[in-house]
């Protein structure tokens, strides 16, 4: 069996190509990727680089050829990405690919405001018409976003944000990619949907209280209001279209959108998944060092 992984050279598509390449034969394993030559190191273990352009979709066609099976990692331009996405499962459906996993976000449903839904929603959509098999991996947001928040947090003493009570079940970018990998090597997933978790459902609160604890100073909660958060991202150097998605997330959180809990990762991999703590820790002690 061949498998693909799209953006390949991405955070997460890296991780996951590691992950195959120590499972399956490389000669199994196809990276596509917009720029082939970064990934020169995978393509010397024996991996099958290939281009592929979600921007240029006759590039797709030749990029899917001889898969049978593909993560497709959804791209980055939230304006255009729904429409990139239905053009690669087009390619890889006419390519012969049976099944498609993709890379979704929790209860993409038209009331949950974060901004990423729409194309989620959309490309599920999309593959749920296709013809193929499909697996959806509905992955929380990634703990390791939340080093940088943290460590801002402990530098002021204040935690800012507008998620009121609301909880997220963070989930490290390692367990993301160990759950695709799992279900790209596996068989038996088609056409099911996984909520991609942490072990716990953390709130502002929470996150304030393991600021304090690893860095042995207070942090204290400070609530604000949607306008409020986005005008203070802009002010710390944000465009306002990237303030806004940001501040999509914690209203996802205060309505209820972000915080279910999966046993998902540990039934894919074996293992469970890391806390928000194990990646904190980690996070800062690196951050500390460099």
């Amino acid at each position: 069996m061949t498998v693909a992984v799209t953006g390949a050279s991405g955070h997460l598509g890296r991780q996951v190509s590691d992950l195959l390449l120590e499972h399956l034969d490389p000669a199994d394993v196809v990276l596509l990727t917009r720029t082939p030559e970064t990934l020169a190191a995978l393509a010397e273990r024996g991996a099958v680089v290939r281009h592929a352009d979600f921007t240029e979709p006759s590039s797709l066609a030749d990029a899917f050829g001889g898969v049978d099976r593909a993560l497709l990692i959804s791209a980055v331009d939230l304006e255009r990405r729904a429409e990139q996405h239905r053009a690669a499962i087009q390619a890889a459906a006419a390519a012969g690919v049976r099944q498609l996993i993709y890379t979704s976000v929790p209860e993409p449903s038209e009331g949950n405001p974060a901004a990423v839904v729409p194309s989620h929603r959309a490309t599920e959509e999309a593959l749920r018409g296709s013809g193929l098999a499909w697996t959806f991996l509905r992955n929380n947001l990634y703990a390791e976003f939340q080093v940088p928040v943290v460590r801002q947090a402990i530098a002021s003493g204040r935690l800012v944000t507008s998620a009121g009570s609301g909880r997220t079940a963070y989930v490290s970018r390692d367990d993301c990619a160990a759950a695709a990998a799992a279900v790209l090597v596996q068989d038996g997933h088609e056409n099911r949907a996984y909520d991609i978790t942490g072990p716990d459902a953390i709130s502002p609160q929470d996150i304030a209280s393991l600021a304090t604890e690893l860095a042995h100073r207070p942090v204290e909660v400070v609530q604000v209001d949607d306008d409020a958060l986005i005008a203070g991202l802009i002010a710390g150097g944000l465009p306002e279209a990237a303030a806004r998605v940001v501040a999509s997330f914690p209203a996802a959180a205060r309505e209820g959108f972000l915080g279910g809990v999966s046993t998902a990762v540990e039934e894919l991999t074996g293992a469970p998944p890391r806390s928000l703590r194990d990646v904190l820790a980690v996070g800062l002690e690196e951050a500390a060092r460099s």
